[in-house]
């Protein structure tokens, strides 16, 4: 089985119920038709606004009460408040909704685990080969500073670690250890330093053991690839789509206290999902 079969597998019967703030949008519809035949959750439509949404709003979250009942008219804003007021277990929004709308609403309504201090993304990649990687950051932090790139190479391990079922990471960079020099392959050295992630690697020594044997860094089989800022991330994720036939899902949103699912606009039902079963796997850890 693969990471999505296993994810699948791990949550169906569960009875999660999952908010669709898109409920009518037609992927979107096709995928909660074929969530709920199988089993896999429970996808719920937004409620009308609750004392139970406005409660988690305005306490929890300290939102003063016109601001929080302004917010509970728009159906995005509704169903996060709907998963920080308990009920639902889940949102999955973004096959119309922009990405920064989707964080917006859930950094409002539910916020982040302790311990957060700004959310991330990552992608799902399975390649052709039976390869399974993580991708981080391909749709938030556009320009990580050494605490960003931090907190994206400790949540993408743990994404690796609810998912594929251990994390080995790599911190890619242009140069391979002192290959390279700039301000760049110093931020990377300095967060490989203080998280014990390897790095900074090129691509090939952190994907192939021959390559990172010759270069004398890392084991080459790294199954995360945190990328140094949003522009390479974003690029290669989509050329592994494109060029390596590569299924991408996501992108799947960490660090938020409750799941929550960006889908990108251009996911299919099956991608969405796969993304709804596998964020609700994350949740699991």
């Amino acid at each position: 089985m693969n990471a999505i079969d296993r994810s699948i597998a791990a949550v169906t019967g569960q009875g999660a119920r999952v908010v669709f703030p898109e409920w009518d949008e037609p992927r979107t519809a096709a995928a909660r038709a074929e969530l709920l035949a199988r089993g896999i959750c429970t996808p719920v439509p937004v409620a009308g606004p609750s004392e139970a949404q406005l409660a988690a709003l305005t306490g929890p979250r300290g939102i003063k009460e016109p601001v929080a009942r302004r917010m509970l008219t728009r159906p995005l804003y509704r169903a996060a408040a709907m998963v920080a007021a308990g009920e639902a277990d889940a949102m999955v929004a973004g096959a119309e909704t922009p990405t920064r709308r989707v964080i917006e609403a859930a950094a409002l309504a539910i916020g982040l685990a302790d311990g957060v201090a700004q959310p991330s993304s990552c992608f799902l990649m399975l390649f052709p080969d039976g390869r399974e990687l993580i991708f981080a950051d391909c749709g938030v932090i556009v320009a990580p500073d050494a605490a960003a790139l931090t907190a994206i190479a400790r949540a993408s391990a743990a994404t690796a670690t609810a998912l594929l079922g251990e994390a080995r990471v790599a911190l890619l960079s242009y140069s391979t250890g002192t290959s390279g020099a700039g301000e760049s392959v110093d931020l990377v050295a300095g967060v490989a330093a203080a998280t014990g992630f390897a790095g900074p690697l090129q691509g090939d020594a952190a994907l192939n053991p021959a390559i990172a044997a010759k270069k004398g860094l890392g084991q080459g089989d790294a199954n995360v690839l945190v990328f140094p800022d949003l522009n390479s991330g974003n690029i290669a994720y989509k050329l592994c789509q494109e060029l390596a036939g590569a299924q991408a899902i996501g992108p799947l949103l960490q660090g938020f206290a409750r799941p929550v699912c960006d889908l990108s606009r251009g996911a299919s039902a099956s991608d969405i999902l796969a993304a709804t079963a596998v964020t609700l796997a994350m949740g699991r850890r």
